[in-house]
């Protein structure tokens, strides 16, 4: 639905309407866009403790067990809400993380950490670690996996149990000395920076409960700022639910129960300037997550009725757009966003909330594309390809035009682009969409034979992907050319010396050609040495003839598996 000329309370009352019979109801107002979640599942759990996303193999991974001696699950699910794979454990599972080139999951469990292979989903790694009974945390940062540990006898003892800090070094999950009361929270700092965010919650029973950063770039964690919230009169004090910092590692924003949302300044941990709007009335800060490019913060919360649960707007405070407002509620898609509960994908396409109702046993997955993919795109007409004559080496452009609807987006919009011939599947990067809907992405196939090239738009937080779009095209040899000059009469004694050039477009041939040649005359035709093409291109025969009149030289060269081959022939009238 286009939204852009209409008001918005009419916008989001229309859009109210239609998606009220999905279960998810989006407040009336301020909301000038709304998008129902693409997809929600019922999870097959009863606890929850961590989530996961891994843009590269586009899966979800959700840790169900946070305490207890039940055995725990890792369950998959993809992109689309659909459950993928359930990923078993003999002990509780809690956290889950995953490395930075999603290459690796990691699992945590009561005694050790366990490692996965995203692209198989197999196990492949165990690392003991001191016992934990109150939920093991993960986070990745630095390059290595840290992890909580805290032992109790009865889980309701966790609230108040001294939790260590361990990291995970060489196969080794071992303490590095900081340790603390409750269940301490932990948070990877932006990506490549080195930063590992860790918070007490105000269940721990301390009377002002701390939030600090740790510089984890060398062999031992260093603390480079804290913080305690609460003023000379004691209030104040932090009551942690979440935390998450933007990917320029700016700011640090904080989901406290009972101030809403804070943003920081991550240096130091202080209030930044500027502060993001209170949640409605009545709701209470669960989770908050910032988008992979930094442009968009979800915020989300508990509240009753059809007080918005989750806000998506714009990460920086100071722009006055309308959050996008939704409220989850019923059977159909719980109550309100579980702590800890929301995640994006890479690109910032996707939102994945994990909902909470019912008794609070019961989760399910939302799988949302914000703020709304109320824009369609399509692709229109086919693609093309010049030149017309394709051939193996030699530069390729494939033309095509994408249509969207709404206004202009303010970054131009790109498609990414894959050629599939004999050889597989290759990515050819992205290419950008000018302001009329046209773009080329230029390619150097090969290989000869058919190429079939994929365009595909898929998507931002503002359109909706289009369906690929493909064009095959027939690639040929490169073009190899011969030429060769003598002179008009020689004698039998002085001999006969020929030169020529040779010139192969497309792919540079591995090696410098070698030419046959052959001689013909009133006697008949033999072959002569062969000649080796010099670096420049260019070759020289010799010869002595053994008749006399006309005797014709010729060159060739066969080809190879890129490049057709090539002729020329000169004659010359041969004398005594």
């Amino acid at each position: 639905m286009n939204t852009a000329h209409r008001s918005r309370r009419l916008a989001a009352t229309l859009l109210t309407a239609v998606l009220a019979g999905a279960g998810l109801t989006v407040a009336a107002a301020p909301a000038a866009h709304a998008a129902a979640s693409d997809a929600v599942a019922k999870l097959p759990i009863s606890s929850y403790s961590g989530l996961a996303v891994d843009s590269v193999h586009q899966r979800v991974y959700i840790a169900d067990q946070r305490d207890g001696q039940a055995a725990g699950t890792v369950l998959v699910y993809d992109f689309q809400g659909q459950k993928v794979a359930a990923l078993p454990h003999t002990s509780s599972v809690s956290g889950v993380a995953l490395s930075e080139d999603s290459a690796t999951l990691y699992a945590g469990e009561s005694g050790r950490v366990v490692t996965y292979d995203t692209g198989t989903l197999q196990r492949n790694g165990e690392h003991s670690a001191a016992y934990d009974t109150c939920g093991r945390q993960l986070a990745y940062a630095g390059g290595t996996v840290w992890s909580t540990d805290a032992y109790v006898f009865q889980s309701y003892l966790c609230a108040t149990a001294t939790t260590s800090l361990d990291m995970l070094t060489n196969g080794t999950v071992s303490r590095t000395g900081w340790n603390d009361v409750g269940r301490l929270q932990l948070a990877p700092g932006a990506r490549g920076q080195n930063r590992l965010l860790m918070g007490q919650p105000k269940e721990s029973g301390a009377a002002n409960p701390f939030l600090a950063s740790f510089d984890v770039s060398g062999t031992a964690p260093v603390r480079d700022a804290s913080r305690r919230f609460a003023d000379v009169d004691g209030k104040g004090a932090l009551d942690l639910a979440d935390m998450a910092a933007s990917p320029d590692g700016t700011k640090v924003a904080v989901a406290d129960a009972t101030a809403g949302t804070r943003l920081l300044d991550a240096g130091d941990l202080s209030d930044a300037s500027g502060q993001y709007q209170a949640l409605p009335a009545g709701a209470t800060s669960t989770a908050v997550a910032f988008s992979g490019d930094g442009k968009y913060i979800a915020r989300g919360a508990q509240a009753a009725g059809s007080t918005p649960d989750l806000l998506v707007q714009s990460a920086d405070p100071a722009d006055g757009t309308p959050p996008l407002e939704f409220a989850f509620e019923g059977s159909l898609d719980g109550n309100g966003v579980t702590p800890r509960g929301l995640a994006w994908s890479k690109d910032g396409s996707r939102l994945f909330a994990v909902t909470r109702g019912g008794t609070g046993q019961e989760y399910w997955l939302h799988v949302i594309q914000p703020p709304a993919a109320q824009y369609g795109t399509r692709f229109t007409g086919d693609l093309t390809h010049s030149p017309s004559g394709a051939v193996a080496g030699e530069p390729l452009s494939v033309r095509g035009r994408l249509e969207w609807d709404g206004p202009a987006p303010a970054e131009p919009l790109k498609v990414t682009a894959v050629r599939e011939d004999a050889n597989g599947t290759h990515q050819l990067g992205t290419a950008t969409v000018k302001a009329d809907g046209t773009f080329t992405v230029l390619d150097e196939p090969d290989l000869v034979g058919d190429a079939t090239y994929t365009v595909s738009f898929l998507g931002d937080l503002t359109h909706r992907p289009a369906t690929d779009v493909t064009h095959t095209v027939t690639v040929g040899k490169a073009p190899s050319s011969l030429t060769l000059t003598g002179p008009d009469e020689a004698t039998t004694s002085g001999g006969v010396h020929l030169t020529g050039t040779f010139t192969a477009q497309g792919k540079p041939l591995p090696e410098r050609a070698t030419l046959t040649v052959r001689r013909t005359d009133r006697l008949g035709t033999g072959a002569l040495s062969s000649v080796t093409v010099a670096a420049d291109g260019t070759f020289a025969v010799d010869d002595l003839p053994r008749t006399r009149r006309e005797v014709t030289y010729t060159v060739s060269w066969p080809g190879d598996d890129l490049h057709t081959g090539a002729t020329a022939s000169v004659t010359v009238y041969v004398r005594r």
